[in-house]
């Protein structure tokens, strides 16, 4: 995402701003890690905690992240959000705790990367939660190659039944409208001037994923 005004004394306000939107997972609720680093990735982080044991909330990222307020330093937050998966073991969708990666570039890091990558990012989780295993959703669904794994030829198998796989197109547009409610909530919230949706694995994440919730 890349904000319309982002000077140095703005970072952190639109930083909290970006985590007060977080739906927090319900079993996992809270920021578990904080990172910041000045300059570039290459150096050491000028700060770095484990919040595992006692997770906090935005303010209390914003208020750890006061001292270092400098449009040269990078803030990075995880957390845990909720999306559906499928549980080959036990043979059924469940709404289960996904790692989220949050982000935030002051303009002067690492030689204003925030031109290419955003001045906030978020890291949503596995692209497979939001396109699907073996290009089985969609409206030119079907398996696109065979099997890499045992674990994938299970999963096939588990979608070969249809009520199997018409649950999965289910889950898995739930999962896309997460994302979409959470970026309206993100462009409510911050003065968003344009945003990216992407992913390694797909050529238009945004397309395909508005391709699922399309099909029928």
């Amino acid at each position: 995402m890349w904000c319309a005004d982002f000077a140095e004394d703005r970072i952190l306000e639109r930083f909290g701003d970006l985590l007060m939107s977080v739906p927090f997972s319900s079993a996992k609720p809270g920021f578990t890690y904080l990172m910041i680093r000045a300059v570039d990735s290459t150096e050491t982080p000028v700060f770095e905690q484990d919040l595992r044991a006692v997770p906090l909330d935005a303010a209390a990222i914003i208020q750890l992240s006061g001292e270092h307020l400098h449009s040269d330093c990078s803030y990075e937050v995880e957390s845990h959000w909720d999306l559906w998966g499928f549980d080959i073991g036990a043979g059924k969708f469940q709404l289960q705790p996904h790692a989220l990666e949050i982000l935030c570039r002051g303009e002067d890091y690492d030689g204003g990367s925030w031109r290419e990558d955003g001045h906030l990012q978020v890291n949503f989780g596995f692209e497979h939660a939001f396109t699907g295993h073996a290009g089985l959703l969609g409206i030119h669904h079907g398996p696109q190659s065979p099997a890499e794994s045992l674990e994938e030829a299970h999963f096939l198998e588990a979608m070969a039944w249809p009520e199997t796989l018409e649950r999965y197109q289910e889950k898995t547009r739930d999962n896309i409208s997460r994302v979409f409610d959470w970026v309206r909530q993100i462009e409510k919230a911050l003065p968003v001037s344009r945003f990216r949706l992407w992913s390694e694995g797909e050529e238009n994440l945004e397309a395909r994923m508005e391709e699922i919730l399309a099909a029928r």
